[in-house]
């Protein structure tokens, strides 16, 4: 979505680098869906040295995309770090592709209810106060995600 003085406010703004980091346009060059697209279940699922595997970090991403959405939603925030890199088994392509295919799902719906909250919501407290506003914790899933992302990116070169 291109942004003028008439349609930009904070929401469109956090909406469009959240789409970003998931399906292109950033000024990094680097989004999880094309980052994914080549990789087959046994490269996404191969260790490397102590590093996470490509499939761990791709749940871990979408972990905390469900968890947030979901508050968007207006339920409360469950999600707790220590399951945050538990995936399901992948044991084929379709398990794989699965697992993509609904974490990508997940991140249009979540820019899309980004989108929707009102300019004065996005300065509240995201569930509870420890947490800090919704514009931290919306940026802070950006942040996470470019940050996972480079981790993929590197050790994608290494099994590919």
């Amino acid at each position: 979505m291109y942004l003028n003085k008439d349609n930009m406010n904070s929401s469109t703004q956090i909406a469009k680098h959240f789409r970003e980091v998931f399906f292109g346009g950033n000024w990094t060059t680097v989004n999880l869906k094309d980052s994914l697209v080549n990789v087959n279940w046994q490269q996404a699922t191969t260790k490397v040295e102590s590093f996470n595997t490509i499939a761990i970090l791709t749940y871990h991403i979408g972990y905390y995309v469900s968890a947030v959405s979901k508050v968007l939603e207006g339920e409360p925030l469950i999600a707790k770090d220590e399951y945050s890199f538990d995936h399901p088994p992948i044991k084929s392509q379709e398990d794989w592709e699965g697992l993509v295919n609904k974490i990508l799902a997940d991140a249009e719906k979540m820019a899309d209810l980004i989108e929707q909250l009102p300019e004065s919501k996005i300065w509240e407290n995201f569930t509870d106060e420890k947490y800090g506003i919704y514009y931290r914790n919306l940026l802070g899933i950006i942040e996470h995600t470019h940050y996972h992302l480079g981790q993929i990116s590197l050790i994608k070169k290494l099994v590919l």
